[in-house]
């Protein structure tokens, strides 16, 4: 696998380049290691005539007779839905980690990274995918500090990045003073302070840009926009900012101008993002019924602002600490959020809450097949996912849910047919289980 080491020191607001090493290897195992350093293994699915993986009690539209088994996973795993990969972190000795990949449709294990020690060795670094055009990564990050003080000087952010096709890797490490924000829904990686400091990081390139609070191009005539100022994340046009009220592309479009009929021009609020649709909240018009009982959830296009589509909710008694991440499907056309589904193809929206206005119900997961699946009574779309609540699947088709058996597990994602599951042993070692799609 080729390897590129970029250093960066960031000073002032400028970009140096410290140092940048073409690496042929950089401290991994080499064995089974092709030409290009791609490290390939031997797959090993469990199939029917060598008997069944794990069954765990799993919705109707999954097989468990067949299907592939990992074992030793990282909490998190990141998938690439135009390759049908799946990538996860593994464990080695002396706290290195080695990232590895799967092929979600045969259960073939795929490229492999060199093993290698984190700034936070303790912890698994962080993992998610990011594309920029027809280009995807797997990209992991830790962060840490040098030596043995701890400063502001001396803390940072590595970041790995992997071509998905051939595992070709980037290490990336950022100067960074605080915990960091990283976000990968759009073409380029958003580091942040969770205010309005940033550092953006090319995927392709390894370039990083810093941007500073001074340089975020407000709106004019928007008070409210310098107002507890965030980053969101990264739009294929610029950044999609947000104030207490108010949100903006910087030098794109600007949320007054897109809000949605019969709101409030000046309320919008955003909640979270996808890579192509800006999932924002609005008040409805100061004069119209239901203004102080209810909010609109609309889904924006992030190339344009367009609204594509909303559903009204009733406004929860208490103010959520966070707001549920939007999730699609592999195909884009379905998105779930918290208490919230929209189908993007048909522009149709539900929020799924009782006559008093209460929602139970958490949407976590959702397929191309239209069905969505989440928990009643659980808190979050993690907890719904690790067991928490009362198992449910939604279909699109009808907008109506259906309990599962109380102790259902739900995938985590789906991609090639494939649902991929996770339970947790006596050993406290994490499996991941892929079954395949019945019918």
């Amino acid at each position: 696998m080729r390897q590129k080491i970029v250093r960066l020191t960031l000073v002032g607001g400028v970009v140096f380049l410290a140092l940048l090493l073409l690496l042929a290897t950089c401290g991994g195992d080499p064995e089974g290691e092709t030409k290009d350093g791609a490290a390939t293994a031997t797959a090993k699915p469990v199939l029917p005539s060598a008997g069944p993986v794990t069954r765990l009690t799993v919705p109707p539209e999954y097989a468990t007779d067949r299907g592939w088994e990992i074992i030793g996973s990282s909490p998190d795993v990141a998938v690439s839905h135009t390759t049908g990969l799946l990538a996860y972190l593994e464990r080695s000795e002396g706290n290195r980690y080695r990232l590895r990949t799967v092929d979600t449709a045969s259960g073939e294990l795929g490229w492999r990274g060199q093993a290698w020690q984190p700034p936070d060795p303790l912890h698994y670094p962080k993992l998610a995918t990011v594309a920029k055009g027809d280009r995807q990564y797997f990209v992991t990050w830790s962060y840490g500090k040098v030596g043995d003080g701890l400063s502001p000087s001396s803390t940072f952010l590595a970041l790995d990045l992997y071509d998905v096709t051939n595992g070709n890797r980037q290490r990336v490490e950022v100067p960074w003073s605080g915990a960091p924000k990283v976000t990968t829904t759009g073409p380029g990686i958003v580091i942040s302070d969770a205010k309005a400091n940033s550092t953006l990081i090319d995927p392709v390139t390894g370039e990083v840009t810093e941007l500073r609070a001074d340089k975020l191009g407000y709106p004019q005539g928007c008070p409210a926009c310098k107002q507890l100022t965030e980053v969101h994340g990264q739009t294929a046009d610029g950044l999609l900012l947000g104030g207490a009220r108010e949100f903006w592309v910087r030098g794109g479009w600007f949320s007054r101008n897109v809000a949605p009929k019969g709101t409030e021009k000046g309320s919008g609020v955003v909640t979270s993002m996808t890579p192509d649709q800006v999932l924002a909240k609005w008040q409805p018009a100061k004069k119209t019924k239901r203004a102080g009982t209810h909010e609109l959830w609309a889904v924006h296009d992030a190339a344009t602002g367009e609204v594509l589509t909303s559903v009204e909710c009733h406004k929860p008694a208490i103010k959520p600490g966070r707001y549920p991440q939007a999730v699609l499907s592999p195909s884009g056309d379905y998105l779930i959020a918290g208490n919230l589904a929209f189908d993007l193809e048909a522009k149709q929206g539900r929020c799924f809450e009782d006559e008093g206005g209460t929602a139970h119900l958490t949407l976590a997961t959702v397929t191309d097949d239209g069905i969505a699946y989440g928990a009643e009574n659980a808190r979050d779309a993690s907890e719904a996912l690790s067991g928490g609540g009362l198992p449910v699947a939604m279909d699109f088709a009808t907008w109506s849910t259906e309990r599962l058996s109380r102790n259902a597990r739900l995938p985590g994602t789906e991609t090639t047919g494939v649902g991929v599951f996770r339970w947790t042993d006596r050993q406290d070692r994490t499996h991941l289980i892929g079954y395949p799609r019945t019918g």
